[in-house]
């Protein structure tokens, strides 16, 4: 995919964002003008100067939840959390004074530091596991994760820990859409007021003290390793100093300011401001300081994703850093064989040979995380990650860690798989290209009018009718996920030496082309150019 000139170059000025108009149109933007309330595969996310994302949207959806939770009987305390971002800060003072309103027993980060989403989710988890009764926990993180500065977002992470599924978000968001039409008056509390009756605690300490749990954080000490760290101005900033010191890791902070312009980033791919530590131009500045660490990594704002720089392999792939991670853990933690791998069906093909030869199940399911939660949570999965840098699994015990993305963890992973075995995350995928092939990734984008992405979207397996993909015989053709039967919203083709995926973008106009090869480069572009073929003889012409 070309990508900008600037791409990996500092921010210029003219790029920032201007805070206090995002603030005032958070604030002043009536409901009237704003758009609807609209959740994708990680809550409602918007900008204030668009009318996506505003107070009137936050007045709605939090009132959605507290319908929701009335009506499942989740009398337990609500877990709120923010990231970063400029508008993060005035939606979480607006949700307070509309949860404290409605009676809920709100917990916040003492000091008002920002909370990484699996904190929040562990922190569910935590008070779940050790009710006595049936007041159940659940959560509100406001962030739109890796997205850029002048963005804001909110999702709803049930009892569960993790992300909502559309059995519940579609409730949320019909519900939160017509309290924003009927203009509804919401009955609030003075922030004060909401600030006096919240329970403080800290978050972070007690996510920090658990980790022993789920990483052999004294290999990493004893291995002395020089560990280096970019938060990407997020809410982990103050989480790895305390990693450092309660575990005696060596840990660097390279960048540990805040700024809700994240003027210190690195431009995107496309020019763009965009927190995304998988990306190799937005952690260019990273990448060119790894010389100095054993082994460095990155965060976004909401710390869900992790990025993983080794000096064999610099930033790795993320679908790279899945197949090591799930070698490593799957040889070593002593989990019950009913433990499976999970993956997104957009998710290399490499981790369907690891898990072969581990002789472990794996549960294909759609792009999105909160199709691994119950797998997580009842320990059927031992693991559940997906391409675009998220996973998480289970602790030591083989019990629930954190059942939404915990990129602390995988950063630390990372960091034990050097310590126990001497080698790299980068050397261990050589390794495995080794005994499997080294395949060939990439995500397209192709054009797509509203009623083409829908008409792609409604596809069953019947509506195709290819034999061949890139010159070898289609294997399998998929309109719904082989590992729980949903369906996946597009149309995934396989051979025996490689495969392809098509899926419409929810916001623009566009569908989006997985595809991936296990011969070469010239064979991933027959498949990609095979991909916009078969894909257009189903699609409807365009306008």
């Amino acid at each position: 995919m070309p990508h900008h000139p600037d791409a990996g170059r500092p921010v210029p000025a003219h790029l920032l964002a201007n805070i206090p108009r995002l603030v005032s149109a958070y604030y002043t933007t009536p409901a009237t003008d704003c758009g609807p309330v609209a959740f994708g595969t990680s809550g409602h996310r918007g900008t204030s100067t668009s009318g996506t994302f505003n107070e009137a949207h936050i007045i709605a959806v939090v009132s959605a939840v507290c319908d929701w939770r009335d009506g499942q009987g989740i009398g337990g305390p609500l877990f709120l959390g923010a990231d970063t971002h400029a508008l993060s800060e005035p939606a979480l003072a607006t949700a307070l004074e509309v949860l404290v309103a409605r009676g809920v027993h709100v917990i916040v980060q003492s000091g008002g530091l920002p909370v990484p989403t699996p904190a929040v989710s562990r922190a569910i988890l935590r008070h779940n596991q050790e009710a006595r009764s049936a007041a159940r926990a659940d959560g509100l993180i406001i962030t739109p994760s890796h997205n850029p500065p002048g963005d804001g977002g909110i999702k709803y992470n049930p009892p569960s820990g993790g992300p909502a599924g559309a059995d519940v978000t579609s409730v949320v968001e019909a519900r939160a859409n017509e309290i924003l039409r009927a203009a509804v008056t919401v009955p609030r509390v003075a922030l004060r007021a909401a600030r006096q009756a919240a329970e403080e605690r800290d978050l972070r300490a007690a996510y920090v003290a658990e980790l022993g749990s789920v990483i052999d954080m004294e290999a990493i000490r004893r291995a002395d390793l020089r560990l280096g760290v970019d938060p990407m101005g997020g809410a982990a900033v103050g989480y790895w100093d305390l990693i450092a010191e309660t575990y005696g890791v060596r840990v660097d902070v390279v960048q540990d300011r805040v700024d809700p312009t994240f003027s210190f980033m690195r431009l995107d791919h496309d020019g763009k401001i965009r927190m995304d530590c998988s990306s190799p131009w937005a952690m260019a500045g990273l990448v060119e300081l790894a010389s100095r660490f054993d082994l460095a990594f990155g965060n976004d704002p909401d710390v869900d994703r992790h990025g993983i720089v080794t000096r064999s392999a610099g930033l790795m792939n993320p679908n790279h850093y899945l197949a090591v991670a799930i070698e490593y853990l799957f040889t070593r933690r002593g989990w019950p064989s009913r433990a499976a791998i999970g993956k997104t069906l957009v998710s290399s093909s490499m981790i369907d040979r690891v898990a072969a030869r581990l002789g472990r199940r794996v549960v294909e399911v759609p792009v999105g995380f909160k199709w691994f939660v119950d797998g997580l949570l009842d320990a059927s999965l031992g693991f559940g990650g997906e391409e675009s840098a998220g996973a998480s699994f289970l602790s030591m015990d083989a019990t629930a860690w954190s059942t939404d993305k915990d990129g602390i963890i995988m950063n630390l992973l990372a960091a034990e798989i050097l310590a126990v075995t001497g080698k790299d995350p980068g050397e261990h995928y050589a390794r495995l290209t080794d005994v499997f092939g080294a395949p060939v990734y990439a995500r397209t984008d192709a054009p797509a009018t509203k009623a083409q992405k829908d008409a792609l979207k409604a596809l069953s397996a019947d509506d195709v009718q290819g034999t061949t993909l890139a010159g070898d015989p289609v294997t399998r053709i998929l309109t719904r996920a082989p590992g729980n039967n949903a369906p996946i919203g597009g149309l995934k083709v396989e051979s025996d030496h490689g495969w392809f995926a098509a899926r419409p973008s929810g916001t623009e106009d566009i569908y989006k082309i997985y595809a991936e090869s296990f011969r070469s480069e010239e064979h991933l572009t027959a498949i990609q150019r095979d991909a916009l073929t078969l894909v257009a003889t189903v699609l409807p012409p365009g306008a």
